[in-house]
């Protein structure tokens, strides 16, 4: 499925669009001296008059609708040529663009982002990570919650942020809720498109002090989809599916899914796949399941059990997908990352 909505609407407009290439052509100067002269088709009479057109092909001009009605019969064979000519040249055209933008769309995404402290894969679950507004990194739960060290080794007993040791304000502190909003209006500024995506977030749920706007957080979420950040466009999805802003259009929201997921949003990808399945287009959605499946989705995987359960999906693709989870969870885990989610759920990481 084409992400513009103009190819949509082309499909069925094709022939409007022939008929108004084909005028403009006919009204073409051939040159800065010669100008093209409209001819009658039966009877050759010459002029600006003759502006009779053939309605379906567009490629001879009338005097009248007389001489229309008594030249038809020559025409047919000629109009129906040029329209079944037109018509194969336009569907080509559709395949050769679907083609290339499923292997656009299918492409294996760029791989996740690594933690600029452990060096290891970020998890896809958002609990697995947090973004620090003091330095604009995203860190994993294993170095949030592990303790910081002074460059004597000393455990540092004020919480600081692990990546650029600024100090991390207090929970209870009255004042600390403002201070992180400071920090964050400071990335804003800055187009960081976490921060950007982030206050997106609080228009659509007015939190932080912002009036809730639906149309103010699209606004922002195209901006941070636009600065790289794909889990906006997933959003700006979400809005088209369920009218938040927006009326609802299934249509565009798989459009946005489709951007987000070639940036490499598990979540959309599997968005997709479940679409896919919901129109009876299997082999589709097994694809997107098994790459957003790769990407770390658990639900893709549990996506693709049900299909194999439901005879929809092979034991090989089943199998498949199990080693690529497996392969994820080998490029995630850490002892430093369990001991986090050992002692909180909001530290879980897969």
């Amino acid at each position: 499925m084409s992400t513009s909505d103009n190819c949509k609407d082309g499909a069925s407009n094709f022939k409007d669009d022939v008929c108004e290439v084909n005028n403009n052509l006919n009204n073409m100067s051939l040159n800065d001296t010669e100008v093209v002269v409209s001819v009658c088709a039966n009877c050759g009479k010459e002029g600006d008059d003759v502006k009779n057109i053939c309605n379906k092909c567009n490629q001879v001009k009338y005097c009248n609708a007389i001489c229309k009605k008594v030249h038809k019969k020559k025409h047919k064979k000629a109009c129906e040529e040029y329209i079944r000519l037109a018509t194969e040249k336009h569907d080509e055209e559709v395949r050769i663009a679907a083609k290339l933008h499923d292997e656009k769309l299918f492409k294996q995404p760029p791989p996740a982002e690594d933690c600029p402290i452990c060096f290891l894969c970020l998890p896809t679950l958002h609990t697995g990570s947090r973004y620090k507004s003091c330095c604009g990194k995203i860190i994993c739960c294993g170095c949030v919650y592990a303790p910081v060290y002074d460059n004597q080794g000393n455990e540092v007993a004020e919480k600081t942020c692990p990546f650029c040791r600024v100090p991390i304000p207090e929970a209870l502190d009255p004042k600390s809720n403002e201070e992180i909003i400071e920090r964050e209006k400071k990335r804003f500024a800055d187009n960081d498109p976490i921060a950007v995506y982030n206050y997106g977030v609080y228009h659509r749920h007015g939190r932080q002090g912002l009036a809730q706007d639906h149309v103010k957080a699209l606004e922002l979420w195209h901006r941070a989809g636009e600065l790289g950040y794909a889990r906006a466009y997933g959003n700006i999805g979400y809005a088209y599916e369920q009218g938040s802003g927006v009326e609802v259009d299934y249509k565009k929201a798989i459009c946005y899914w489709e951007l987000a997921a070639i940036e490499g949003d598990s979540m959309a990808r599997n968005n997709l796949g479940i679409c896919e399945g919901k129109a009876g287009n299997h082999d589709r959605a097994l694809k997107h399941f098994l790459i957003a499946v790769r990407g770390g989705n658990a639900e893709s995987l549990n996506q693709i059990k049900q299909m194999y359960n439901h005879e929809l999906a092979t034991k090989d693709a089943y199998t498949r997908a199990l080693q690529l989870y497996q392969a994820y969870l080998g490029e995630i885990k850490s002892p430093q990352r369990d001991e986090a989610a050992a002692a909180h759920d909001e530290y879980r990481y897969y």
